[in-house]
Parts: C-alpha cells; sequence; structure tokens
C-alpha cells in the first residue's frame, strides 16, 4: 500500500506540473489526459485516488509525528 501510493503521488505531481507548464505554454499537457483518453469517469477515478494517496501518506506522516 505504501509503495501504490508513492507512485499516485509520484504521478500526480508529475502531471500536475505539467498541466501547468502546459498552461503557461498555451497547450495541454494532461498526462493522465493523454494516456486515459477523453473517458471521464476512469480520469475522476485516478485523480480520486491521487487524492486518497495523499491524504494516505498524510496521515501516515501525522502518525509518525505523533510517536
Amino acid at each position: 500500500m505504501e509503495q501504490l501510493s508513492k507512485v499516485l503521488l509520484i504521478v500526480g505531481g508529475l502531471n500536475w506540473g505539467l498541466v501547468g507548464v502546459g498552461n503557461l505554454m498555451g497547450s495541454s499537457w494532461n498526462i493522465v489526459s493523454m494516456v486515459l483518453g477523453n473517458w471521464p469517469i476512469l480520469l475522476s477515478v485516478v485523480y480520486v485516488l491521487v487524492g486518497a494517496a495523499a491524504v494516505y501518506e498524510l496521515y501516515g506522516l501525522a502518525t509518525k509525528k505523533g510517536m
């Protein structure tokens, strides 16, 4: 679970970075959208999984800090 959340966070972070750079250059560089195509529900599932991975990692950080 730990490895999966880290992979999802890396994918999500790179995707957001590329979306930002693409917007600055006047184009769309959403890699998740490019790879998965125009399937709104599938894209939403990926984004929810990335968000869940972030919450999981934040929870892990909070509980390690409390120890």
